[in-house]
């Protein structure tokens, strides 16, 4: 996953907000540290679109990712922005810093790309380890209305200049996994179109098992917010964020 398509991924997701986004984010970590850590790492960090503008508001960042292509455009993202990030190939579930941090993040659906059971256990406990006492877990996932009922058996087509990309869906019900396989079709200098294909896994895990996983994993005051919100979670709600302290 993310390899080819590393090259595409900020085209086709400039239709979010990230100024918001990372500004919320940074809210959710100040608001229970009292102010901006002085660390934090921020896992599944893709481009470095989120990472790049924590570094700016001050923070020493690291970004984790799995995708050596995606941590390259992440690395070019921060020498242009002037920022001085860090970029680091690794598996969230095993996280590993060479310093605690005050804060982990885990952004844009990377829980939900943690399938089994076993899996985001390993890494909110990861995550338990890699945080300073007092420091705060904060990380977002796709609900399960959303991948569900918006996502779910569905097919999405997407045209723009020089850009095109099919996206099949398949929701098991039983698992709550839905598999994307998504085709690309990408213009190169010579007018001919380069096709590449890519399969994405993602569960739509529930809210409450999510925080009853935090809860075992040694977490205290756990919240749960609505997308871009500080009030609970609504059932039309597709993105849930989670805010988690280590004692």
């Amino acid at each position: 996953m993310y390899n080819d398509f590393a090259d595409i991924y900020d085209e086709l997701m400039d239709d979010y907000d990230y100024d918001a986004w990372s500004e919320h984010y940074l809210a959710l970590v100040a608001g229970t540290l009292g102010k901006l850590p002085e660390r934090m790492a921020e896992c599944a960090c893709g481009t470095g679109r989120l990472t790049v503008r924590f570094g700016r508001a001050g923070v020493n960042v690291v970004g984790v990712d799995l995708s050596q292509a995606m941590l390259r455009r992440a690395e070019e993202k921060a020498r242009k922005w002037g920022v001085m990030a860090q970029f680091v190939r690794q598996d969230m579930k095993k996280l590993t810093l060479p310093r605690r941090v005050g804060a982990v993040l885990a952004t844009c659906d990377g829980v939900n790309y943690l399938t089994g059971e076993h899996d985001v256990r390993a890494f909110f406990g990861a995550a338990y380890k890699a945080l300073l006492p007092g420091g705060v877990l904060c990380f977002d996932l796709s609900s399960r209305h959303k991948l569900e009922d918006v996502m779910g058996d569905s097919f999405f087509g997407e045209e723009r200049d020089g850009l095109a990309v099919l996206w099949q869906n398949r929701f098991a019900r039983d698992t709550h996994i839905i598999t994307m396989d998504v085709t690309f079709f990408v213009r190169e200098e010579d007018g001919r179109y380069r096709r590449f294909r890519e399969q994405h896994r993602q569960r739509a895990h529930s809210e409450q098992e999510i925080v009853s996983w935090l809860s075992d994993a040694g977490f205290t005051k756990i919240e749960t917010f609505g997308q871009m919100r500080t009030d609970a979670p609504q059932p039309e709600d597709t993105r849930i964020h989670f805010r988690a302290v280590k004692p």
